[in-house]
C-alpha cells in the first residue's frame, strides 16, 4: 500500500532540486483540488510505495497566500505519514521559523539540512547532532545539488514512518506567550480533538487570530470571549500585538539553538560572490539593459547559431519520413482523399510544428540555466521599480516571467499575489508576454522574411509585448484599477551553478508537453483544416482551396485585417485556428499553402505577406487573446465569464491597434522614402527611378544616371 510524504520548505531553499533527486523522472504535475496552485508528486526512487508531494514554497503556515493555505490544508486533511522539511543551512535562522510551525502539527518529521557543502566550504559549521537533540527530530545534512546524503535522508524518513514517531518537543514557548497558549489549549482541548486538529497547533492559531481555524473549530461565544481576554492580556503585558508576540517567541528560541549549534565565522563564498555579482546585474541603471542583452544573446543562439541548423536537420528528417510514408501509401493503392488527408493534412500540419522542437528545447535550456542560477529572482527585483510606475509590484513580474513559457500557469501563478487589484491587473497584462507556443510562428516568419536578423526581430517582438503591457498598466492604473501596489518583499538566493539534472528535467517536461500538444490539439486541428480546405459547402472535392469552405469563411473576416497589411484569407484563417493553440497558425498555413518543406513554406508565405505586413502579423500574434486554455484559466481566476471576455477583447483590441500602427506608419515611411529618392533623381536630371526595391512601380525608361 502506498503512503504519502510531504516535502515542505521556504522558497529558494533547494526544494525542487531535492524533489528531483528523490523522484527522478517519476513525476506528475497537476493542480491541487479546487485551486490552481501547482501540485507536483512522484514515486521515490527505491521506495515505489512512497509518494512524495512537493508542497509550494512558503515561509509560514499563516493563511495569507494560496500556497500557505494549500500546504496547511494538505498536511491537515491528507494526513501524510511524514514531512520532509528542507532547510537552507546557509540561512538556518530564517528557515527554522517554518520548521517550528510544522512541528506543532504533530506529524513525524525529518529535517533535510541542505547546502551543507557551502557551509563547510566557507569555514562555518553546524553541530547536527546537537540541533537534532534540541528539536527532538532527526536532522540529516545533505547537498541536494550534488546528490549527497539523499540515501541517509530516506533511511531516516522510512524509520520515522515505521515507528510513527511525532516530534518529541513542541513546547518551546515561555513567559506570557506560554501562559496564553496553554490556557487556550485547556479551553479548546475537546473541540480540537473533535475537529481533528492537533491541540498545540490549534491553540497557537487561536492566539494568532487565524480566522479559518477559528471558524473550523466552531467555538461558542463564551469560549471566544475567554480566548480574546487571554490574548488581550498577553498583548498588554508584552506591549505588542499577537502575531509579533508569536514571532518573537519563535525567533528567541531559534537564536538560543543557533548559539549552541551554529558556528558562523563569515559569510559563505556563495553569498560573497552573489553580492559582488549583484552590484552589476541589479544595478539601478544597468540592470534592465543587461537583462535585455542576455535575452538578445539567448535568442541569437537559439534562432540562428544553434537552433537553425538543428531545425533544418529535423525538417529534413521529417521530409524524408513523409516521403517514405507517401510512397508506401501509393504502393498499397490507398484512395486519393486518404493520401491527401495523411500527407497534406496530418504529416504537413504536425510535421511543420514538430520541426520547431529544437528551438523550443534550446530556448528552455537557456531559461532553465538562468532560473537555476538564481538570476531570474534578480530580474523580478530589477523590474520592481518599473512595475511600480504602472501600478504593480515586482512580485507581479514572476507570473509575467512564467508567461514567457506558457500563459496558463502564468495566470494561475497570480494566486500568489495578496492584492486583488494586483492580481486582476496581472491576469490582464500577462498574456502580452510572448509564450513559447508562439515560437514556431516567429521561427516561420523570420526564416521567410528576416533570415539574417532573426535575433533582432525576436527581441523586438518581446519588447513590443513589454511596451504594450507597460502602456496598458498606465491606462488601467488611472481608470479601472486605481490604487497603490502592495510592498514587494522577495528573498534573493545566492548564485549557484545550475544543476544538470534540473535543467534536463525542465527541458524534457517542455519537450514532452510540446510533443503531446502536437499529436493531440495540432493533430485534430490539422485534420479539421484539411477537411475545410479540401471540400466546398456541397461537400464536393475542390482542386483549388480558394473554392473551399475555409476560403469562404476566411474571406468574410479577411477585410478586417486589410488595414494591418494581410487581407489574404489564409492569414486570417490561421489566426482563428490559433485560438485553439498558437502552434496551429503554422500548421494551418502549411496545409493551406500546400508546402511540403520549410523552404517551400517560406516561398509560399512571400506570396501572402510583404516584410512589413509579415512583421505586422507577428505583432498581432504576440498580443491578441491567448489560446482557449489560457482563456479558461482567466475565467477561473477572475471568477466571471464577462470579465474574461472583456479581458480577451481588450487584448485583441490592443493587438489590432499596434499591428495597425506598425503597418500604416511603416507604409507611410516607405512612401516618404520613395518620394524622397524620386525627388533626388528628378533634381539630378532623371524623371524616373532605377527600379530599386523602395519603389513599387517599374521604370518607364532606363535611367540616364551613370
Amino acid at each position: 500500500m502506498s503512503y504519502l510524504l510531504a516535502l515542505a520548505g521556504n522558497q529558494n531553499c533547494g526544494k525542487t532540486t531535492l524533489f528531483n533527486a528523490l523522484t527522478g523522472s517519476n513525476q506528475h504535475v497537476g493542480n491541487f483540488p479546487g485551486v490552481t496552485v501547482e501540485k507536483k508528486e512522484g514515486s521515490v526512487k527505491g521506495h515505489k510505495d512512497a509518494i512524495l508531494v512537493d508542497l509550494p514554497g512558503i515561509y509560514s503556515l499563516s493563511p495569507y497566500t494560496a500556497e500557505e493555505v494549500v500546504t496547511r490544508d494538505f498536511v491537515l486533511k491528507e494526513h501524510p505519514k511524514a514531512i520532509i522539511n528542507i532547510v537552507d543551512a546557509t540561512n538556518i535562522e530564517r528557515n527554522l521559523y517554518l520548521s517550528l510551525q510544522l512541528m506543532e502539527l504533530g506529524i513525524p518529521m525529518v529535517i533535510a539540512l541542505n547546502m551543507m557543502d557551502e557551509v563547510r566550504a566557507s569555514g562555518n559549521s553546524i553541530h547536527v547532532q546537537k540541533l537534532s537533540a534540541h528539536l527532538g527530530i532527526p536532522v540529516i545534512p545533505i547537498s541536494a545539488s550534488k546528490n549527497e546524503g539523499i540515501s541517509d535522508l530516506m533511511d531516516a524518513v522510512i524509520h520515522v514512518v515505521e515507528k510513527n514517531t511525532p516530534p518529541c518537543k513542541m513546547d518551546f514557548c515561555r513567559g506570557e506567550v506560554h501562559i496564553a497558549i496553554h490556557s487556550i489549549a485547556h479551553i479548546v482541548e475537546d473541540t480540537a480533538k473533535k475537529s481533528g486538529y492537533p491541540l498545540r497547533f490549534a491553540a497557537t492559531k487561536l492566539v494568532e487570530g487565524d480566522q479559518p481555524i477559528i471558524d473550523a473549530l466552531g467555538l461558542t461565544e463564551d469560549q471566544l470571549h475567554i480566548i480574546n481576554h487571554i490574548v488581550h492580556h498577553m498583548e498588554q503585558s508584552l506591549g505588542t500585538d499577537r502575531e509579533a508576540a508569536l514571532a518573537d517567541m519563535r525567533y528567541q528560541y531559534i537564536e538560543e539553538i543557533c548559539r549552541e549549534c551554529v558556528s558562523k565565522q563569515q559569510e559563505t563564498r556563495e553569498q560573497v560572490r552573489s553580492e559582488k555579482i549583484d552590484r552589476i546585474l541589479t544595478h539601478k541603471y544597468f540592470g534592465i539593459p543587461i537583462f535585455l542583452g542576455i535575452m538578445l544573446v539567448i535568442f541569437w543562439l537559439t534562432f540562428s547559431v544553434i537552433g537553425a541548423p538543428l531545425q533544418d536537420l529535423l525538417d529534413m528528417g521529417i521530409q524524408w519520413l513523409t516521403g517514405v510514408f507517401s510512397d508506401f501509401l501509393v504502393h498499397v493503392h490507398v484512395s486519393e482523399w486518404l493520401h491527401s488527408l495523411l500527407i497534406d493534412g496530418v504529416c504537413a500540419g504536425v510535421g511543420s510544428v514538430l520541426s520547431f522542437l529544437p528551438i523550443i528545447v534550446l530556448l528552455f535550456f537557456f531559461l532553465s540555466l538562468l532560473e537555476d542560477s538564481g538570476y531570474m529572482a534578480r530580474v523580478a527585483f530589477v523590474m520592481d521599480k518599473l512595475l511600480r510606475k504602472i501600478g504593480l509590484s515586482g512580485r507581479s513580474f514572476v507570473p509575467m516571467l512564467i508567461g514567457f513559457g506558457c500563459s496558463v500557469p502564468a495566470i494561475m501563478a497570480t494566486r500568489t499575489l495578496s492584492s486583488e487589484r494586483d492580481r486582476k491587473m496581472t491576469i490582464l497584462l500577462t498574456p502580452f508576454m510572448s509564450c513559447s507556443a508562439k515560437l514556431p510562428i516567429y521561427g516561420m516568419i523570420t526564416a521567410a522574411f528576416f533570415p539574417n536578423y532573426g535575433a533582432l526581430a525576436m527581441i523586438s517582438l518581446y519588447i513590443t509585448g513589454m511596451i504594450v503591457a507597460v502602456l496598458s498598466g498606465l491606462l488601467l492604473k488611472s481608470t479601472i484599477y486605481k490604487g497603490k501596489p502592495v510592498p514587494f518583499v522577495m528573498e534573493l538566493p545566492s548564485y549557484r551553478l545550475p544543476s544538470g539534472r534540473n535543467v534536463l528535467l525542465h527541458m524534457w517536461e517542455k519537450a514532452k508537453d510540446f510533443i503531446r500538444k502536437a499529436f493531440t490539439i495540432i493533430f485534430i486541428a490539422a485534420i479539421v483544416i484539411w477537411f475545410l480546405q479540401s471540400f466546398d459547402w456541397s461537400l464536393n472535392w475542390v482542386e483549388d482551396s480558394a473554392q473551399s469552405i475555409l476560403a469562404s469563411i476566411g474571406s468574410v473576416i479577411a477585410p478586417l485585417f486589410a488595414p494591418l497589411g494581410f487581407a489574404d484569407w489564409r492569414a486570417s484563417t490561421a489566426l482563428i485556428t490559433g485560438l485553439t493553440a498558437k502552434e496551429s497558425v503554422v500548421s494551418t498555413l502549411t496545409v493551406l499553402t500546400g508546402a511540403a518543406s520549410d523552404a517551400q513554406l517560406s516561398t509560399a508565405l512571400q506570396s501572402i505577406f510583404t516584410p512589413l505586413s509579415a512583421f505586422s502579423f507577428l505583432a498581432f500574434t504576440v498580443l491578441y487573446m491567448p489560446c482557449v486554455a489560457a482563456f479558461a484559466a482567466s475565467r477561473r481566476e477572475l471568477g466571471s465569464l464577462k470579465s474574461a471576455v472583456l479581458t480577451a477583447l481588450y487584448q485583441t483590441g490592443a493587438a489590432y491597434v499596434v499591428a495597425f500602427l506598425i503597418f500604416q506608419i511603416g507604409s507611410l515611411f516607405s512612401f516618404c522614402c520613395i518620394l524622397f529618392f524620386s525627388h533626388r533623381r528628378k533634381k539630378r536630371g532623371t524623371g524616373h527611378c532605377n527600379g530599386c526595391s523602395c519603389c513599387s512601380h517599374p521604370c518607364h525608361k532606363p535611367s540616364q544616371e551613370p
